[in-house]
């Protein structure tokens, strides 16, 4: 019989072997094997002192196997084999080892908090049996919290603090330390992993928690990003906590009456010593009176049935599933007809349509699984969603501007879809160009989007058409009713920001300057052209200097005609060039 690690297990041969003497790390049947010196010296004081057990190095070398074996059995568990893996968790010494446990199970929720969950059930089951096991994982886990929220650790705070929420929806950890907590990303985080609990049994101290969560809301003294968790946290709550479990039917494996929760607080005085000892090899002066005892609880556990049996069963399992996996490996066809982007496509459309509000459509559409570089199908479904409308609706703005807040990835594939739609916005029909404008003036009105976007802009004669000039106007008429015309010229006043706007208010060609003041003065805009006017100015009064002196090479006694058209330059509708726009 052959087990997950490919080792072959001899049950009953193997303690035959060991009654005649053999030696099973020297033994293969008919088969003559290298040796290493180092693993025959450990093989030759094993074999020497297998008699005398409570020998150091015997000791030592049970503990090294007893932690190799932990953590290999904690590295693989996962939701389909966490019952077998429990069976082999008893097999070891989980009393001797419970500071190795509780380490490695730590350090891999820490790498997997996707599989809190799992982890979760895996303790609820041993704490049932082993409640020492259970509480110090427990007092571990309170301060590993307390000690990243000194740190201001916050990825070691956000899957602690999800640990201890799985914990008290298995009932491992009493209820009552799930209302200590103040931070407010990680309460938000909290909550919802476990709220559909705390509805269900401390109703009032839940609600006192959305009630700070309100005010917190209310007072407004927080940024956008933590604002949004807020409201996403209570939209969740509307739902009664949809798509938050309290615990999944295939990790559900203890009933309530069996399991014994531990009482602990956040507070670092109310926690026992961590017991880091458990964690380090320590000679056991009664190491078989105590192995003797452990054999006997693990009988009574596991039941009558040999371990070989168990773990037989166990393999045969394995063997299906791995046998199933390599029938799907074979029969994997790749899709080359598009068909799962148009069900997304397809899926993202019916959510947008089907929702009352911007934050219940951003809500299903989180919750939709997208694979790596779906997020701009999901950018690009959200603007044609809005250029299909006959006006232009709000809903659109708040719903791109929610999430490009809550996540940068999203802001630079707004960006990107930003470029794409103005370079091509001579395909577009005129109710989508005004449609889309608008959505783009609101991303940048609310900060959104980065306003170094007007780079890509060249507002010239030559790099103009009639469809983009129509998007201009839009985008920058819909920006001043959003910010205010004063506001707006001083955003473009920014002097931080003139890399960003030297297309838009050109200053490289004196007839490009002329068509900027006098696009924006024929929309309505001209306030935001002061300094382009001034700059307009200066360079005329320059001009003129050059031509009026009689050493300069531009010098000409008939200037007439030049002065007059410079005396009305603060005019650009009144320059010798008459600009015309088809708008």
């Amino acid at each position: 019989m052959v087990d997950s690690w490919g080792r072959r297990r001899e049950g009953n041969d193997k303690k035959r072997r060991r009654e005649r003497g053999v030696d099973d790390d020297h033994h293969q049947e008919g088969v003559c094997v290298y040796v290493p010196p180092c693993k025959s010296a450990r093989s030759g004081i094993l074999h020497k002192h297998v008699e005398e057990k409570s020998s150091l190095e015997y000791q030592r070398l049970a503990w090294d196997a007893l932690k190799k074996s932990i953590n290999g059995l904690v590295n693989k568990v996962n939701a389909t084999n966490v019952k077998n893996i429990v069976l082999e968790l008893f097999d070891e010494n989980l009393i001797r080892g419970r500071g190795l446990f509780c380490r490695c199970i730590m350090k891999s929720q820490l790498v997997s908090p996707k599989l809190t969950d799992v982890f979760a059930a895996l303790v609820a089951v041993i704490n049932t049996k082993f409640q020492q096991v259970g509480e110090l994982l427990a007092r571990r886990i309170v301060l590993q919290f307390n000690r990243a929220y000194k740190r201001k650790d916050k990825i070691q705070l956000l899957a602690t603090s999800r640990f201890i929420a799985h914990l008290v929806n298995q009932r491992v950890v009493d209820d009552g330390i799930a209302l200590d907590d103040d931070s407010i990303e990680v309460a938000v985080g909290f909550v919802k992993e476990c709220g559909a609990l705390l509805q269900e049994l401390l109703p009032r101290g839940l609600n006192g928690v959305f009630e700070r969560l309100r005010g917190i809301l209310v007072e407004g003294e927080i940024s956008n990003r933590v604002q949004f968790l807020i409201e996403d946290v209570f939209a969740i709550r509307k739902t009664k906590f949809q798509g938050y479990p309290i615990v999944r039917p295939e990790l559900d494996l203890v009933d309530d009456d069996e399991q014994f929760s531990h009482q602990l607080s956040l507070e670092v005085e109310d926690v026992m010593d961590p017991e880091t000892c458990l964690d380090i090899f320590t000679p056991d002066p009664k190491f078989q009176e105590n192995e003797k005892r452990y054999e006997e609880l693990k009988r009574n556990i596991l039941g009558d049935e040999t371990s070989a049996e168990m773990e037989e069963e166990a393999m045969v399992d394995e063997d299906e599933s791995d046998d199933e996996e390599e029938a799907e490996e074979k029969m994997k066809i790749t899709d080359e007809t598009g068909s799962n982007l148009v069900n997304l496509r397809q899926t993202i459309y019916l959510t947008i349509m089907e929702s009352l509000d911007f934050e219940e459509a951003g809500h299903k559409l989180l919750k939709i699984k997208l694979s790596p570089g779906q997020g701009m199908e999901l950018c690009n479904m959200i603007l044609e969603c809005c250029s299909h409308e006959k006006t232009y609706r709000r809903f659109y703005g708040l719903l791109g501007q929610r999430f490009c807040m809550m996540n940068k990835i999203y802001q630079e594939d707004f960006e990107k879809c930003f470029v794409q739609q103005y370079s091509t916005v001579h395909h577009l029909e005129l109710e989508k160009i005004h449609n889309v404008a608008k959505f783009f003036a609101h991303l940048l009105g609310t900060d959104a989007l980065p306003w170094h976007v007007f780079s890509y802009i060249r507002l010239t004669k030559e790099d103009t058409t009639s469809s983009s000039r129509i998007f201009l106007k839009t985008f920058f008429q819909e920006l001043s009713e959003l910010l205010g015309i004063r506001s707006l010229n001083k955003r473009f006043a920014d002097p931080a920001m003139q890399d960003c706007f030297h297309n838009i208010f050109p200053k490289d060609n004196r007839e490009n300057t002329i068509f900027s003041i006098d696009y924006f003065t024929s929309i309505g805009l001209g306030g935001i052209t002061e300094n382009l006017r001034e700059y307009l100015k200066s360079l005329s009064k320059a001009s003129m200097q050059r031509r009026r002196d009689p050493g300069s090479r531009d010098y000409s006694p008939a200037n007439s005609t030049s002065s007059r058209c410079s005396d009305d330059i603060g005019s650009p509708f009144n320059t010798c060039k008459n600009q015309r726009f088809v708008l």
